[in-house]
């Protein structure tokens, strides 16, 4: 198994601080947000260790993570950049256009993304998202700057909510009333 900042495993400091949170919400009846696993076919397992050796994935994932808040839908997917340039190729177009239709049902999708070089961490709705990447579309810039994030949607951590995002979603709904 490659170093934990190894390309397949970039994500696994963030989700395991998102894990953890979720769990705490689960336990004090906030909100059920499951991580959605990615669906893999194996094709060759250790008969001994009954381990997996190789595999490939199935299809293309949507969102990292899906579920209610007090009875709310929301879809996010979580995103770490050492950098304070995020590039979006970081996000893939059948991610987007799950994030839309999930918004267009009524849901609240976003990402959480972590500067990690700066230990900030921020909740960016999918209004932002879509702004940035139509402008990549439309031939602008392949990324967003830590600049251009709204400092207004910083996560800050609660007890052992490490990752508390609900008052963001809070942010999120009381702009959309």
């Amino acid at each position: 198994m490659g170093t934990w900042n190894s390309r397949g495993l970039r994500g696994s400091t963030l989700e395991e601080l998102i894990n953890r949170t979720n769990d705490s919400y689960r336990e004090k009846r906030l909100a059920l947000i499951q991580k959605v696993p990615t669906p893999i076919t194996p094709i060759s397992i250790d008969k001994e260790s009954r381990h997996i050796t190789l595999a490939y994935f199935e299809q293309k994932s949507t969102v990292d993570y899906i579920g209610a808040v007090q009875g709310i839908p929301v879809c996010f997917d979580a995103k770490e950049c050492r950098a304070s340039t995020f590039p979006l190729q970081n996000i893939h177009p059948h991610q987007i256009a799950f994030m839309k239709e999930f918004e267009e049902q009524g849901g609240i999708a976003f990402i959480i993304l972590s500067f990690t070089g700066l230990n900030e961490t921020y909740y960016l709705p999918f209004d932002a998202v879509y702004r940035f990447w139509r402008r990549m579309e439309e031939g602008g810039r392949k990324s967003f700057t830590y600049e251009e994030v709204d400092k207004s949607w910083k996560i800050r951590s609660h007890r052992d909510m490490l990752i508390h995002y609900l008052e963001q979603i809070q942010m999120d709904l009381e702009r959309r009333d």
